[in-house]
Parts: structure tokens; sequence; C-alpha cells
């Protein structure tokens, strides 16, 4: 199998018009003509995981997070991007990347995120649909979905944390009513908190956000904040579905590489 029908694969589900405007999800670097030796998957494009990607004779490195977010003016060794894609094209190496088009699509990580909370009646918020190859695709920013039963903060919060083996979760004053209903925007997803306000969720989840947005939320909402990093770590097992779905005898490897860079004392 080549890696254009790999990628073909990954863009039914994940269509790139889904992406947000600043995103640059897509082909990464590399020839889409070759033949797959096989394909490791990770968050994050770091030299380590080049470097695994050729222990295990891998052409293909499937990513979460653009390695080339940003334009380049030279490959050298400058920035760890620039070693990274000189090591890549060095070993012949392909790398493509879904992010916020994965972060949108239906069944992607809002709704893996979903699934590891035991949520039920998931539904896409604020959605945004395109039209690719004559079919309407579904996406959306964040999802919708309830607890089996509704429980206390503190029951809700230990849920979180021991779903996603965090050392430590950010969450506002405990509120006082039970949690049922749950928002959830993977990665940096703030901006969706005025959205799960008028959705009238009792909880709110997301990967980070920012000091101010925080405040005048208290006993409105149950805000939970997991990580970035964290909150998207499982994006790897939506990968695997879609390539074993497309060739089961595909060697398919997830990095063992932790890319987190943020390091809780």
């Amino acid at each position: 199998m080549k890696i254009k029908e790999i990628i073909a694969a990954l863009e039914r589900f994940a269509p790139l018009p889904l992406q947000e405007d600043y995103d640059n999800a897509g082909l990464q670097c590399g020839l889409t003509e070759t033949e797959v030796s096989g394909a490791l998957l990770c968050l994050d494009v770091t030299e380590n995981v080049v470097d695994e990607a050729v222990s295990l004779g891998c052409n293909l490195i499937v990513s979460h997070h653009p390695l080339l977010f940003h334009g380049l003016k030279q490959v050298a060794d400058a920035n760890m991007v620039q070693r990274c894609l000189r090591r890549a094209l060095q070993n012949d190496i392909c790398i493509y990347s879904a992010h916020t088009n994965m972060d949108n699509a239906e069944d992607g990580v809002n709704y893996c995120i979903a699934e590891k909370l035991g949520l039920i009646d998931v539904e896409l918020v604020a959605q945004r649909n395109v039209v690719v190859g004559g079919r309407t695709v579904r996406g959306g920013n964040a999802v919708l979905g309830y607890l089996p039963e509704a429980e206390d903060s503190l029951a809700f919060l230990q849920r979180v944390k021991q779903a996603f083996g965090v050392e430590a979760l950010q969450h506002n004053e405990m509120l006082e009513r039970p949690i049922q209903s749950v928002m959830i925007c993977g990665g940096a997803g703030d901006f969706m908190l005025d959205k799960a306000l008028r959705c009238e969720a009792d909880a709110f989840l997301t990967g980070e956000m920012h000091y101010h947005v925080w405040f005048g939320h208290e006993q409105e909402i149950q805000i939970a904040v997991l990580g970035h990093y964290e909150s998207e770590q499982y994006t790897t097992e939506i990968f695997r579905r879609i390539i074993e779905g497309t060739d089961a005898s595909l060697p398919v490897y997830e990095t063992t590489v932790c890319t987190n860079p943020i390091r809780i004392l």
C-alpha cells in the first residue's frame, strides 16, 4: 500500500477543510507515492520520534500537531523543527499531520475524550459541515455528552483524573449541584466556554485555559483543565483504527516517546 492511500483514509475521516484557518494540517514532508513500510503514530514530532521511526523501519509518521506550523526560511539545525525535517528527509520518512481537522471531526478527538469519560448521547457542538467530493461531512469545535447518572463535583473530577492519568487537575471551586451534562473541547479550548454556558452544561472540560477566562463562573459551571498533552494523548488510538481499517497487515506503532514538554514537580 502506498503512503497516499493511508493519507486518503485519514482525510476521509477528517477532511482538511475541517481544519481552522490558522492550522497547517496535512502533508508536512516526504513522497506519498512510496510504499508504506510501517507507520509511527504520535502527538508531536521530535528528534527522538524520528529516530524511533528509523529504528522501527517506518517510513511514515502520523502526528496530531503539525511539525511545520510556521513557515521556514532555512533548513539547517537552528531549532528542533529544522533538525526533525532534515532527519526525516535524510531517512526518506514522510510526515503527515491531522490536527484541528481531527479535533473537529465527528468521532474525532473530542469524541475520544468523551468515550474515555464514559459519556453517552454525545453530539457535536458549533457544527461546521463541509462538502468534500460531493458528500457532506459533519464537524464541530466541541461535543456535548452526558454521564449515565449525575454525580457530585468531586466524583466527576476524580473520574477525569483517573481516566487520563493526570498528576494534577486544575478546576474552579466545586459546583454545589450534581453534574450530568459535560461539554468537551480538547487542547486549547477556552474559546468554547461561553458556548458551554449557553448550552447550560454542568461542566466544561478542556486541555488549557487562559488565566482571566476562569473568573466569574463560580457555581455557574464546573471547569476542569487537564493539560494540553493529556487531553489529546489518546488521539493515536484514532489514527490506529483508521490505518488498521485500511490495511490490517501494515505494521503500526504508537510512539513510546513522551513528547509532553511540561513537567509537574
